[in-house]
């Protein structure tokens, strides 16, 4: 079996390393190739994600930075298709739903390579997300589709996709936190920058829908409220850094990004999550922390039945709610889903072993 691994994204890193991990141990370095598309280009938001993972350097980096949906899809399909030309592999793991993802599943069938997709068949049932046409195309064109949630092989089912391509395996993102987890623990991010571990609130925000407009600034104006109410630490994505622009954060800390051994650290320790991301609806489950996302929907409803996990609407007014919905119940005492354990990417490395 020989594989190539395509990431582009911070996210897609961390769900990746541990298949990445499991399939050199089951077939070679020289079997399981990684290739980054560069899709996030700051270092602080990727490359040190690879040094923190132990994934090292890719293979091959191409470098397609930042633009439209458009630029960025059309460049990852021009620069790794003789990427794939050249390795000829059995199979193109690709993870997620972002450009990169698209344009790799794309590039892939192009050249009529076998596709798997890992984290396959999450919906938000909203097409005005890039990232839901990127995972329902993608979806579609792969061969294996590798399952973390039990809702996902409904969603694909019910869109026709035949049952022999599924496997359920359980989140490779959770992989990640297992292995990781004495380590961040031990960490104390927080304390390092003054906040009493539980105590404080901590936020990310970055979509195109809250931060490209006047919801950005409602936000920073209700996360002032709450931050009198108790501390709120923002680490800023250089999106949003970019959108605040001057804006008065009153007593909010705003902080730059950190790594990603420090942001779990700041994760696991807070009293709450405030976010628009779904990778962190993930790790909060896990964690058994408290989380506010900032959406109408959510592709990932597991962690709202695993009950750590409330959708605010896209609405910043209902961010001033968070003291008092803290104050109605705790998520510490419950169960992640099923085969959130720490093992996915060994069962998607003995699903390989055995095609």
């Amino acid at each position: 079996m020989r594989l190539v691994h395509v990431v582009g994204t911070r996210p897609n890193v961390v769900k990746m390393a541990p298949v990445i991990a499991a399939t050199r141990e089951r077939f070679g370095a020289a079997g399981s190739v990684v290739v980054h598309t560069g899709q996030h280009y700051d270092r602080a938001m990727s490359e040190v994600f690879l040094e923190q993972l132990g994934v090292g350097e890719p293979d091959h980096l191409l470098g397609v930075g930042s633009g439209t949906h458009a630029e960025q899809t059309a460049r990852v399909l021009e620069r790794l298709e003789p990427v794939l030309a050249a390795e000829r592999p059995d199979l193109v793991l690709v993870p997620g739903d972002v450009n990169s993802t698209l344009a790799a599943a794309l590039c892939a069938d192009r050249l009529e390579l076998g596709v798997g997709h890992v984290e396959s068949g999450l919906r938000s049932f909203d097409r005005s997300m890039p990232e839901e046409i990127n995972r329902v195309v993608t979806d579609h064109l792969s061969e294996l589709l590798f399952l973390h949630s039990p809702e996902a092989r409904e969603n694909l089912l019910a869109e026709g996709v035949e049952e022999r391509r599924l496997r359920f395996v359980g989140n490779t993102m959770i992989d990640t936190l297992v292995a990781l987890e004495e380590s961040f623990r031990a960490r104390g991010t927080a304390n390092g920058l003054g906040l009493e571990p539980g105590s404080y609130l901590l936020v990310t925000l970055h979509r195109p829908s809250l931060v490209d407009g006047p919801l950005l600034g409602a936000a920073l104006a209700a996360l002032g409220r709450v931050a009198a109410e108790m501390p709120v630490v923002f680490p800023v994505h250089p999106r949003t850094r970019k959108r605040l622009g001057g804006a008065d954060a009153g007593a909010v800390t705003l902080v730059d990004p950190v790594g990603y051994l420090d942001f779990l650290s700041l994760e696991s320790e807070a009293a709450a999550v405030l976010t628009d991301s779904g990778g962190i609806q993930e790790e909060t489950t896990y964690l058994r922390i408290p989380c506010f996302t900032l959406r109408d929907n959510t592709e990932r409803p597991v962690t709202i039945t695993a009950g750590t996990n409330t959708l605010l609407g896209l609405d910043p007014r209902r961010i001033t709610e968070i003291p008092a919905l803290l104050g109605e119940g705790s998520a510490t005492d419950l169960d992640p889903p099923a085969l959130w354990d720490g093992a996915a990417a060994q069962r998607i490395a003995d699903i390989l072993e055995g095609c």
